[in-house]
């Protein structure tokens, strides 16, 4: 039966290719690049040919914290990162939270009713002057630990007021 059901979906699509000229071309650059070929298509303007589009950017990374935490959040994305609290929009507003920016980094950190702390998924910020962002951080009582897994790349961790996980890396 299932031999019987791949002719007949073979039948089909071939049928279906004939009588759409424009899909059948889209098709066929597609069909011999599986997303796990795609894979190895490093010049960006041939993947983009390929599949259509194209990710540019990322806008912001959200984290998650409790209800009530935006002064906590302050002390440490505004106070000690340097990043400055953002307006949310008004359809926003009403939920909680709160958002910080120095327009190159853009962090959202939104409430979580069931909340728990990112101990694994965390942004990673690129930083100049690790070693004095490392020792304000410190100083206000917050654990830094450097890590030397990756070769060439000097990083630490540090976790915000609420438990979540945040990467520094050297610029």
């Amino acid at each position: 039966m299932s031999i019987f059901l791949c002719f007949f979906l073979r039948m089909r699509l071939r049928r279906f290719l004939i009588s759409e000229p424009m899909t059948r071309r889209r098709l066929a650059a597609l069909l011999p690049h599986s997303p796990s070929s795609l894979a190895g298509v490093r010049n960006a303007a041939r993947r983009r040919e390929l599949v259509g589009y194209q990710l540019v950017a990322v806008d912001h990374v959200q984290l998650a914290m409790p209800r009530g935490g935006e002064a906590a959040a302050r002390g440490f994305y505004q106070a000690i990162l340097g990043l400055e609290e953002r307006p949310k929009p008004p359809s926003l507003a009403g939920r909680g939270g709160c958002w910080f920016s120095n327009d190159r980094v853009a962090l959202h950190l939104g409430i979580e009713e069931d909340f728990r702390p990112a101990r694994k998924a965390h942004p990673a910020l690129v930083v100049e002057n690790l070693d004095d962002l490392c020792a304000a951080l410190a100083s206000a009582g917050h654990d830094v630990r450097f890590d030397d897994e990756v070769s060439g790349v000097r990083r630490c961790y540090v976790d915000d007021p609420f438990g979540n996980r945040i990467e520094l890396m050297e610029a």
